[in-house]
């Protein structure tokens, strides 16, 4: 092994692929990363090109790794995370999609979801996936397209298409076609995978007409996954690390013991608990889910689920123009006293858990004459504090409490919006020294298997806390600003409740 090896994490995320080259520390030491366009075909739909995700994968891995480059300084493993559930369904033979990839935040099949829960099947497909049913996961996704492109369904039967989310396309590609193959996490992510069989779930693919011919291979996170073509980088690599984004990030957080909790805040939020080495079904509709798989043993977790998190804030730069850049939110939020009673839902593709709702729309509430950009982009951050308090109170139904939390993600950088999430919480947050941590955390699974790492508690060794938020709200303010929240929710639902 070089003397300072080195690890390069492929981060294909929902708006940009990134690149991240990290040392045995987790310090990142190099970086490339670059936008891809977002296609809406229609209200609710949301797909991207896969050559586009290729193109710009390809592109932040090459300007990486060539940054990175030097004496003694060796890329010794490739680790992959990636947007999950995203669906992509190509061609064996060539390795061309035959259609665009449906983003996981796309509602298009919310009718078909609909029906299967009307015919009673929500409670079988919980306890054989630990999902519910709803368009976020990729099982609808992969039968529009089957029904929805000429000839797709014939030959998906034949076994002359192969699906994939993100990982297991890119691995295709990475290996020249070699390996068509799916880790743990992201396949936990499908609702086609059975979490006690630890494999495709023959009632859910029937459920969901999914053939199984056109399945990947099941993996662990962390192994001999596949090796790079060497036009790649000019060498051949080993692909020793995969996990989906939100896996991926426990790792980087070092949520390796139960109990320990994690939120990532990036378009969506994302909360993960770690549940141990058996799946614990919630009560109340969060998710049980793999968090990370090594030597066939999986761990498993509780996840909530948030569809828009920087998403809202995005919106505010791009759709209404009010912003130049998300930064200006916090000194917006800061400029006010209090938030006016405005209240944001970001219900812009329907609601996550705990409402699992496809059909509620985003709205904004509370608006009077004084009422200014200032109120919209507070209204926006305090949206993902009160998102995020939806998913602990369900996790609290459940029988669990945390009394910390570690947080990561691009949204993470803006102090305002940690404070006034420990606010809400009325628990401490801490913020890592190092924030990418779904990319770290695929460069953990991967530097595993290397040798770079010799356990999980070497990598836990590394975690670094930058700051830590302590609660200062009182018990007061923060059930007031709770009430406005309930009422905004209820108002923003599909249906009465």
């Amino acid at each position: 092994m070089a003397n300072d090896p080195l690890i390069l994490a492929i981060d294909q995320g929902t708006t940009s692929s990134r690149a991240i080259v990290f040392d045995v520390e987790g310090r990142p030491a190099a970086t490339a990363q670059q936008e891809f366009r977002q296609i809406f075909p229609r209200p609710g739909w949301v797909e991207h090109d896969p050559e586009d995700i290729w193109s710009s994968t390809v592109a932040v891995t090459r300007q990486a790794y060539e940054q990175a480059s030097g004496p003694n300084r060796e890329v010794v493993a490739i680790g992959i995370t990636n947007q999950r559930e995203t669906t992509v369904v190509w061609d064996r033979a060539t390795g061309t999609p035959i259609h665009n990839a449906i983003v996981w935040q796309d509602r298009r099949t919310a009718d078909v979801c609909n029906a299967l829960k009307a015919d009673g099947h929500e409670a079988e497909v919980s306890a054989r996936s630990g999902l519910v049913i709803d368009p976020y996961f990729s099982a609808s996704k992969i039968a529009w397209i089957l029904d929805n492109v000429d000839g797709a369904r014939a030959r998906a039967e034949r076994g002359d298409l192969a699906f994939g989310t993100i990982d297991s396309f890119l691995m295709w590609r990475l290996t020249g076609g070699a390996v068509h193959s799916i880790d743990a996490t992201n396949a936990s992510r499908t609702l086609l995978f059975g979490l006690e069989s630890g494999d495709w779930d023959d009632r859910l693919l029937e459920m969901f007409r999914v053939p199984r011919a056109i399945m990947p291979v099941v993996t662990d996170s962390s192994g001999d996954l596949g090796t790079t073509n060497s036009e790649l980088l000019g060498r051949p690599l080993p692909i020793t690390g995969a996990a989906g984004d939100q896996q991926a990030a426990t790792v980087g957080q070092a949520c390796f013991e139960p109990g320990m909790i994690k939120s990532t805040y990036g378009t969506g939020c994302f909360v993960v608990l770690n549940t141990g080495e058996a799946p614990v079904p919630s009560a109340n509709r969060l998710l049980t889910t793999v968090a990370y798989r090594l030597g066939g043993r999986s761990t498993y977790a509780i996840e909530g689920a948030i569809f828009i998190a920087g998403a809202a804030v995005q919106w505010l730069r791009d759709s209404l123009g009010v912003i130049r850049s998300a930064a200006e939110t916090e000194a917006l939020a800061a400029s006010l006293p209090d938030n006016g009673g405005v209240y944001l839902v970001p219900a812009f593709v329907g609601l996550g858990a705990p409402h699992w709702d496809p059909d509620a729309r985003g709205a904004v509430f509370g608006l009077t004459r004084d009422a200014g950009v200032a109120h919209l982009a507070r209204a926006a951050l305090e949206s993902v504090g009160y998102q995020t308090r939806d998913l602990f109170e369900a996790m609290a139904e459940d029988g669990v409490r945390p009394t910390e939390l570690r947080v990561d993600g691009g949204m993470v950088a803006n102090d305002w919006m940690v404070q006034f999430l420990a606010d809400i919480l009325g628990i401490p947050v801490d913020r890592p020294a190092v924030t990418e941590t779904t990319a770290l955390g695929a460069a953990y699974l991967a530097g595993l298997h290397a040798g770079v790492y010799s356990s999980l508690d070497d990598m836990a060794g590394h975690w670094r806390r930058e700051a830590r938020f302590e609660p200062r709200m009182s018990d007061g303010d923060r059930e007031r600003l709770v009430a406005g929240w309930r009422d905004a929710i209820a108002r923003s639902r599909s249906t009465v409740l």
